[in-house]
């Protein structure tokens, strides 16, 4: 009873400890190596105070089994004697399984932690150069490398320092660990040492004082010729010793490794020599570097080898860094560099990422050196290397707000912290937050979660990458902001010169004009000001990130101006976060879609309706239509009204399109992977066919009232034709269309025909009236006859002609008809009469195929504008819309006689019809397929950009940008997206021209 007593109270204090297996921890307090202190207090509450119990005790039972007797009786006398040594000993044991594995190998190092009994003690570079000094080989220097880190993370984890003062000693044990690697190296090869002047600059992390654990150590070495010695032998020598300098580092040994030595931060990175001289890293830095390069080069300190040399160097390329913000690229090349550390990482992984993560620490980072990049042009005091010191210097002088900066410190310190107690436990680089409970548990109670750790870790990790994530978008706003709105006098604020900087820096062309639209939204006490402060700073993120965001901010003023009393618009913005969102996309993506919603502003409150963008069906327009239609008192108020629906339909649907809500299928969760190109496409091409097709209708409805009370004495039809009858219009496309009609029981032929005449060039007077309102052209030309025929005929004068007189190309032409407007029955009627010509059932002579091809030909000599660019026009151009298209309807017309799947209006539907059926090879029929999307996608791009059709890409610079972001395009890319399109379609030209010309 005793014995059970006894153990039964130990297993509960060991649970109240923090064990979570007490059975294997009783074993292990009752093995010989700690006897015979393994029940007592004061051990057990130190080992309850670790980050892991179970783990301490296993590594302490290790270490205690691996002294020899004499030695383990003065560790165990020691560690109950000794409460700084005892703490700083398990602290390590319970939070680092790779050090506690270092431990049992060398059982003597333990006695390192004893002599910093200080605890003001804080080595530098001298003393760990004093440490490392007898390293004569890698062993050695990794044995004294690991017992200086053993002392670095005893003074960590015990609270002595805290993160910066760690990362600094971490980067000055770094240095020195370079410096002994270099003598090794230089012990090694005294002649190569001879030969040459060896400088080795410290980058990244290192080179700022901000080290890692676990981590590359980022370096540039610089290389001159030692007195009377040749450049080129120099080098040879210079980059030799570089190379076995990084090897000591770098290799696997039976002492494990210290840390690879990364020297792809120098210039042309891997592909470059390992050694340059000063001259020539200073002429590949002012001709070819990118501004990645500059942004690295915040961060450069000579660390070891010649350090005068080292100070030349740094002192020739500062400069160059503080006049990066002038190059012709800086704004693009930025973009880049976010969208490229976006989109290099895993999908599954970004929500546990630390370092890479959305909130994570690259977002600190990138955010606070971007500001150096664009203020410490002008201001030295912002020229530090430290993160922390930055933003400290930046805050000081108004570039980021206080309490901004203080948030970003504390949560840069939270994180930097997690990432070091992370490496810290194997030894290992990593910047992922841990999944099992048993390791988030050991992380909270290493930073301090005692209470329920798992819980309070994960509600702190949340906390502070929500607030990074939005503090990074504020960071770069909120003082230009401050500088307009001039609230707190006491401040200190961002001036209008700087403000000019920071503006122009993320891609404003007109600073001036920027800084006063922000004034007029922003400044005063207002209600509505304070909402602008809030929501600008999303808002303006998003327009930097656009390919013109002057024209997004001058946008969203005009729409603020046209609604800012309006009480729903602001609340709007500031409660539905994609409403923001998505109206400065909207903005910031070209003219066509800004300029319908400054026409009716109040269609901003389909951004934040979920079922906002959401296109309508052709039933429900048309009945919005012809109702409005029939609440109007005159024809030309009656389309006024239909235009009004269109306008509206039109920004829709080309707000969804900008925002994506196309490519994302209807019942789709939001993380599911965005559908292709070529389904959106159908959905944007579907859409503009229904708002048409309403607005057609209602025009007709008003023509045919306005024709009198006795009623019109035919039955009237529009068919649609072209693409409008494929249901593929673009954004500019007009409306084909051609008009029959049915005389009503007991009318005369004539009277029939004036009235539908009358009608129809009614309709089209009220479409072409002048308006506000985007035009809806009218084309009847693919009529019989064309423009040298009646406007209107008959059905049965249609089936005259056709059987009389048609020629090949109509029956070409038929092969997209489809009713759209006007009598349904008449509508199928004359489907009925066409489909023999369209589909003809023993499929086309030899020389009416003679005839198609002559006609193509024909056109690609005549019609193609003059200058213009065959390889990118759209229309006409090599693999355009027509090559495909004329080659899809030379096959129905061949074969859809006696292949009904080919019956169809829609190009990419023939297309697939005819690889199902086998007359189109499938690879064949993807090429086409892709050519004709994107040169269609092209299309609508260049409209949605610049407001009016162009059947090419843009010759504006900025308007071409813009069409390439809207295609998926990163900043910068312009080039790639005309060779994407060039050999795009010219694959689709040479399948052309064996199936069409020579099938």
């Amino acid at each position: 009873m005793p014995v059970g007593g006894r153990r039964d109270s130990r297993f509960g204090q060991l649970l109240r400890r923090g064990f979570t297996d007490p059975r294997s921890a009783e074993r292990l307090l009752d093995a010989p190596a700690l006897r015979p202190v393994g029940d007592h207090p004061v051990l057990l509450d130190a080992l309850g105070a670790t980050a892991d119990p179970d783990l301490a005790l296993r590594a302490l039972v290790r270490l205690a089994e691996a002294q020899p007797e004499a030695r383990r009786a003065r560790l165990l006398d020691t560690l109950l004697a000794a409460k700084p040594l005892r703490d700083r000993l398990l602290a390590v044991l319970g939070a680092s399984e790779g050090l506690g594995d270092q431990l049992a190998r060398h059982p003597d190092e333990w006695q390192a932690l004893v002599a910093f009994e200080s605890a003001d003690l804080h080595p530098g570079v001298e003393e760990f150069e004093t440490a490392l000094a007898p390293a004569t080989d890698p062993d050695a220097l990794r044995v004294r490398y690991h017992r200086a880190l053993l002392t670095i993370a005893a003074r960590d984890i015990t609270g002595t320092t805290g993160f910066a003062e760690t990362a600094a000693e971490l980067a000055d044990l770094a240095t020195a660990t370079l410096r002994a690697a270099l003598r090794i190296a230089s012990n090694e090869a005294p002649a190569d040492a001879a030969l040459c002047r060896l400088a080795v600059i410290g980058m990244g992390k290192c080179g700022g004082r901000e080290l890692n654990y676990v981590s590359d150590v980022d370096v540039i070495f610089v290389g001159e010729p030692a007195e009377g010695v040749g450049e080129q032998p120099a080098l040879q020598a210079a980059t030799r010793l570089a190379a076995r300098m990084m090897r000591v580092c770098s290799d696997t040994t039976a002492e494990g490794t210290i840390w690879p030595v990364d020297a792809n931060l120098r210039p042309e990175g891997r592909n470059g020599p390992l050694v340059r001289t000063l001259s020539s890293h200073l002429a590949y830095y002012r001709r070819w570097a990118k501004t990645w390069e500059f942004q690295a080069l915040l961060k450069a300190r000579p660390v070891a080898g010649d350090l005068t040399l080292g100070g030349d160097y740094c002192a020739a390329v500062a400069p160059l860094v503080w006049q990066a913000t002038e190059r012709e690229n800086f704004v693009a090349d930025v973009q880049q560099m976010r969208r490229r550390v976006e989109e290099s990482l895993p999908a599954a992984q970004a929500e546990r990422e630390l370092k890479l993560g959305p909130g994570g620490l690259r977002d600190v980072e990138f955010a606070v050196q971007l500001l150096q990049l664009v203020h410490g042009r002008t201001d030295p005091e912002l020229r530090h290397a430290t993160t922390l010191d930055a933003l400290a210097a930046l805050a000081a002088g108004g570039y980021v707000g206080r309490q901004d900066a203080a948030s970003l410190d504390a949560s840069y310190r939270f994180l930097r912290t997690a990432e070091h107690r992370l490496q810290l436990h194997r030894l290992r680089r990593t910047h992922l937050m841990p999944t099992e409970e048993s390791e988030l548990r050991r992380l909270g109670r290493s930073l301090g979660f005692t209470g329920e750790p798992v819980e309070e870790l994960t509600a702190a990790w949340r906390h502070h990458t929500a607030g990074v994530r939005r503090l990074h978008e504020k960071l770069f706003y909120r003082p230009l902001l401050d500088a307009v709105a001039r609230l707190d006098a006491g401040q200190v604020r961002l001036g209008e010169a700087a403000a000019k900087e920071r503006l122009e820096a993320l891609g404003y062309d007109d600073p001036a004009a920027a800084l006063r639209h922000l004034s007029a939204l922003a400044s005063g006490v207002t209600r509505k000001a304070a909402i602008q402060r809030t929501l600008l700073p999303v808002m303006l993120a998003r327009f930097a990130d656009s390919a013109d965001p002057d024209a997004g901010l001058l946008g969203f003023r005009k729409v603020s101006d046209a609604l800012g009393t309006t009480p729903w618009y602001l609340r709007l913005l500031r409660d539905e976060g994609a409403a923001a969102e998505n109206l400065a996309r909207v903005l910031s993506a070209g003219r066509l879609a800004p300029d319908l919603l400054l026409r009716a502003p109040e269609a901003v409150a389909l951004l934040g309706d979920p079922a906002g963008l959401r296109p309508r069906t052709r039933r429900a327009l048309t009945q919005e239509v012809q109702a409005a239609v029939g609440r109007a008192d005159s024809p030309e108020a009656a389309v006024t009204a239909a235009r009004g629906v269109r306008r509206r339909e039109l920004f829709r649907t080309a707000a969804a399109d900008i925002v994506g809500a196309y490519a994302t299928p209807e019942g789709a969760g939001a993380a599911e992977p965005a559908e292709a190109p070529g389904p959106v496409l159908d959905r944007v091409g579907a859409a503009l066919t229904d708002i048409n097709a309403a607005t057609i209708a209602g025009a007709l409805h008003a023509a045919t009232a306005s024709y009198g009370t006795d009623g019109l004495p035919t039955r009237l039809a529009v068919i649609a034709m072209g693409r409008f009858g494929g249901q593929e219009l673009s954004y500019g496309s007009d409306a084909d269309v051609i008009f029959v009609h049915e005389p009503m029981d007991g009318a005369g032929e004539e009277e029939a025909a004036r009235a539908a005449a009358a009608v129809a060039n009614e309709m089209i007077r009220l479409l072409q009236l002048p308006s506000i309102d985007p035009p809806l052209h009218i084309d009847a030309d693919l009529r019989p006859e064309g423009r040298n025929g009646p406007l209107v005929r008959s059905l049965s004068s249609y089936a005259a002609y056709y059987r009389r007189w048609s020629l090949v190309w109509e029956s070409h032409a038929l092969l997209r008809a489809a009713p759209v407007a006007g009598d349904p029955g008449l509508g199928e009627r004359f489907i009925e009469l066409i489909d023999p010509l369209r589909y003809p059932a023993d499929g086309l002579t030899e020389k009416a195929v003679r005839e198609i091809r002559r006609l193509k030909a024909r056109m690609e000599a005549e019609r193609l504008p003059r200058g213009a660019d065959r390889t990118t026009h759209t229309k006409l151009g090599r693999g355009g819309l027509s090559d495909i298209e004329w080659t899809v309807q030379l096959l129905q017309l061949r074969h859809a006689g006696s292949e009904p799947a080919l019956r169809t209006t829609r190009t990419r539907r023939a297309l697939a019809a005819a690889a199902d059926t086998g007359l189109l090879d499938p690879v064949d029929a993807a090429v086409l397929d892709e050519a004709w999307v994107l040169a269609s996608r092209v299309r609508n791009a260049v409209m949605l950009v610049r407001g009016r059709p162009l059947d090419t890409f843009p010759t504006d610079p900025r308007e071409t940008a813009a069409v390439a972001r809207f295609l998926g395009y990163g900043p910068g890319e312009v080039g790639r997206m005309l060779d994407d399109y060039r050999r795009t379609t010219r694959r689709a030209r040479a399948v052309m021209e064996r199936l069409f010309y020579e099938g």
